[in-house]
């Protein structure tokens, strides 16, 4: 360290020396000769190993997020839990960043755990508040059975169908051009493909489909037909039918999918009547799975499996950006009460009330200072959007009571000390006990 702080002094000094040279002006040749002994005298120092900087990156694929965001973020996860709870979910933790899942593993009778999937998906999106949406629905099967009767090879199938999906984006036209100008399909392949894909409804559509002469005639269309027409049968039990469209041009995840496949979508309110509802992006898709867990069984084993998932992330911007354009005022905390003084020296009471009510269960806060002003609580109060102050003052501590204020109407009433903490449970809605 000794020999260390003799060197640092002779490049300050060095330093110095270059510094008043410059000053001078003295000639190049000095100038270069005594900043050369600097940098020599710089390179025997080295780096100084106690004052490294460590520069903090967020990882990539996470972010970070305000109190305000993940009040928001909480918000959303909290109901599209408490909807697969509803529905006898078990818990698992998996490392995805992005979505929310609900499936079902299993041998059961058709179109019955579809339809449950689905009707997850509308208790979700209606919870979430977020608009109006529209859950589009189609089989594997059925894809498979139109291409090959429109006379689509297998060695295009997969092609043709990243074209035919985007159909809600662009218009036939555009979609026909690539499929014949950029991916070589013959144009009446292209029209015949056409004439289905840009159909869509509800079970009349399934219905029609099946008396079609040419796809009634191909197995697998048939059975995806089938059990559409069921899965609409229940879910018209369920009461979402009017929020669900068989859609012909319905046509990602085949890789993945084995059977019904579905996607959800909000939709943009039109700006004048009559015009057809705009999509404005998916926020929750699934389907039916049934060859992917086999992949990974030693024994090759095969289990059924069906279900779905939200995109929270998707969800969560969409939320945000409603609340920031309404200008809502969203709570980054759940206090229930904050415990206040009305005159100095009141510390120690509010501590030991404080813990009272921590310990009784109760989301309590106190300002952290010894003196605090009333007035400068109850605006706190007000701006974090706690709904109870307890206020202790000399008198409520010679009475026995405390003085519990409402911070919206501003009413205040006194409540003895050993029933408040029954009255804040009674005025939230917690539960008063633990059964």
């Amino acid at each position: 360290m000794a020999e260390r702080a003799a060197l640092e002094e002779l490049v300050k000094l060095q330093g110095e020396r270059v510094r008043g040279l410059k000053q001078q002006k003295a000639s190049a040749e000095l100038i270069e000769e005594e900043v050369a002994k600097l940098l020599k005298l710089k390179a025997q120092l080295g780096p100084d190993e106690s004052k490294q900087k460590f520069v903090l990156k967020t990882p990539k694929g996470t972010r970070d997020y305000s109190p305000r965001q993940m009040a928001v973020r909480e918000k959303v996860f909290d109901i599209i839990i408490r909807c697969f709870k509803r529905h006898g979910a078990e818990v698992i933790d998996t490392p995805v960043f992005e979505l929310k899942d609900f499936d079902i593993a299993g041998n059961f009778d058709p179109m019955i755990p579809d339809a449950e999937c689905l009707k997850i998906m509308c208790e979700i999106l209606s919870s979430l508040q977020i608009g109006d949406f529209l859950v589009k629905v189609n089989d594997r099967r059925i894809l498979d059975g139109m291409f090959a009767i429109c006379g689509v090879s297998d060695s295009k199938f997969r092609t043709i169908c990243s074209s035919v999906d985007k159909l809600d984006k662009v218009s036939w036209e555009e979609v026909k051009n690539e499929m014949v100008g950029e991916k070589g399909l013959a144009p009446e392949v292209a029209d015949r493909i056409g004439d289905y894909v840009q159909q869509h409804g509800g079970v009349s559509l399934v219905e029609q489909l099946l008396q079609d002469p040419k796809l009634s005639q191909n197995k697998q269309a048939l059975e995806g037909l089938g059990d559409l027409k069921l899965l609409f049968e229940y879910l018209t039990l369920f009461g979402i039918d009017d929020k669900i469209s068989f859609d012909l041009s319905l046509a990602r995840g085949l890789d993945y999918y084995t059977g019904v496949i579905y996607e959800a979508v909000l939709l943009q309110t039109p700006a004048q009547a009559g015009e057809e509802p705009l999509g404005v992006g998916s926020v929750a898709a699934g389907g039916r799975y049934d060859g992917l867990v086999g992949m990974f069984d030693p024994k090759g084993r095969k289990v059924p499996c069906v279900g779905l998932s939200i995109g929270v992330e998707r969800i969560f911007s969409i939320v945000e950006q409603r609340l920031e354009a309404l200008e809502e005022k969203i709570r980054t905390t759940e206090t229930q009460v904050l415990v206040a003084s009305a005159q100095k020296k009141l510390l120690e009471e509010r501590l030991k009330l404080v813990s009272e009510l921590w310990d009784a269960g109760i989301k309590a806060e106190l300002l952290y200072k010894k003196n605090p002003k009333l007035l400068n609580q109850l605006q706190y109060c007000e701006e974090a959007g706690i709904p109870l102050v307890a206020i202790i003052g000399e008198q409520e501590l010679k009475d026995g009571v405390i003085k519990l204020r409402s911070v919206t109407s501003r009413e205040e009433v006194d409540v003895r000390r050993e029933d408040l903490v029954e009255e804040i449970k009674r005025r939230t809605g917690q539960p008063l006990c633990i059964c």
